[in-house]
C-alpha cells in the first residue's frame, strides 16, 4: 500500500478509525491496569484481615487454656 501511495506522490497517513482504534485499546489498557492494581490492594486487604483473625482466633484459645490452667493450679493443692 506504501509503494502505491509513494508512487502516486501521496504521504502515508493514519486513517480516523484506525486512530480511534488505538484510542480504545488504551483506555481499555488504562482500565485493565487500574482494575488489576485494586485488585492486588483488595487482595492485600483481605491478607492483613485473615492475620487479624486468626491472630484473634489464637488469642480467645489462649485465654481459655489460661483460664483452664489456671483452675487445675486452684484444684491441686
Amino acid at each position: 500500500m506504501r509503494m502505491i501511495d509513494q508512487r502516486m506522490g501521496f504521504e502515508p497517513f493514519d486513517c480516523a478509525p484506525a486512530l480511534r482504534l488505538e484510542a480504545q485499546e488504551r483506555v481499555t489498557k488504562l482500565q485493565f491496569d487500574s482494575l488489576n492494581r485494586r485488585l492486588d490492594k483488595f487482595e492485600e486487604l483481605m491478607e492483613r484481615l485473615e492475620r487479624r483473625l486468626w491472630l484473634t482466633v489464637y488469642g480467645v484459645v489462649g485465654v481459655i487454656l489460661a483460664q483452664a490452667f489456671q483452675s487445675l493450679l486452684n484444684a491441686v493443692p
